[in-house]
Formats: C-alpha cells, structure tokens, sequence
C-alpha cells in the first residue's frame, strides 16, 4: 500500500521529468545547465555536485542512473539505467549507454514477439574519457582512468587506464605502463 509521501514523491519525479523534456533540455547556455541540474538532482538515485547535463539528453525515466562529482553527460547522448557514472567523467556528444537488449534465443519465434532481455548495469569508474558517437553494450564495466575513441562500440569490460577504440572496441594502448 501506497503512503501519501509515497504517491506526492511518484507525482513530484513525474512533474520533474515533464518539465524536462518539455523544455529544460532544450534551454541553452548557464541557465539550461543549472535548471537541468536541479531536474538531475531530484530525477537521479545520485547525483554528485558540479554535475553538467548537456541539451537534449535522453534519460528515459531516470530510474537507477547515479552520476558522480565533476562528471558530465554529452548533447544528445542516450543513457539508461541501471548506470553508474562515477567522479570527473567527461561523455562527448551522441553517446549512448544501453543496459536493455532483447531475447533472441528461440528461433521459432519471431525475436520481435520473445520480449526484452533483463536490464544489465553498466557501470563507468572515475577520470573517464568517452569519445564522441561511442556506445557502450548492457552488462559493461569501464575501469577508472579509461579513454574510449569516438565511435567505438564497447562489447567487453575495460580495464583500468585502457586506452580503446573501434568496432569492436578493442585495446589500443595503456596510459601507464602495464606490468
């Protein structure tokens, strides 16, 4: 059963998420950032300080993305949750974080009619480097210190201070010497 602080938090999340794709995704310069940071604020399960929203993020509903200090989410980037961003992350433009994929394991049955996969949570460490039009597949771990290319497609965890890119996105190099 549904308190009454219950069903008044669902409205107010519900009211938040309107005003921000009505229009505070839209609002350029300082104002747009510190109205979508408040929308942020009360939208995600954390949200750190000094947190940039970009215009024109799609969120979905917001439900399980957490989003550490210092980081930022790109202009139009596409993010799900459940997702850990941690601190002083910076996401360039039209990155897209999946965490839903679809069932496809019955051939018999379209794999339009099998129905969705469960959520998978993707989780970023701290100090990260996303590059522009990059995607991150469901059930991803990127270790702190990590740059991803612009356009690289992320299949696999990414180890610590990793430097990667392309399709798949593989190991290019390390920023520090690995032993």
């Amino acid at each position: 059963m549904f308190t009454k602080n219950d069903i008044m938090a669902k409205l107010f999340r519900l009211i938040t998420l309107i005003i921000y794709y009505s229009f505070c995704q839209f609002i350029p310069l300082l104002i747009g950032r510190i109205m979508r940071r408040y929308c942020a604020n009360i939208l995600f399960d954390r949200c750190g300080t000094n947190v940039n929203l970009e215009r024109k993020v799609d969120m979905g509903n917001a439900k399980g993305i957490s989003i550490g200090n210092n980081s930022g989410i790109g202009i139009r980037a596409q993010v799900r949750g459940p997702l850990s961003i941690g601190d002083n992350v910076m996401m360039g433009p039209d990155v897209i974080i999946l965490t839903h994929g679809h069932i496809y394991d019955l051939i018999d049955i379209p794999m339009c009619k099998q129905g969705s996969a469960l959520p998978k949570k993707v989780t970023i460490g701290n100090d990260v480097w996303i590059g522009t039009r990059s995607i991150i597949m469901p059930g991803v771990n990127i270790g702190n210190g990590v740059i991803i290319g612009a356009g690289a497609v992320v299949t696999k965890d990414v180890p610590d201070f990793a430097i990667v890119g392309g399709v798949p996105a593989k190991v290019l190099k390390y920023r520090i010497n690995k032993y």
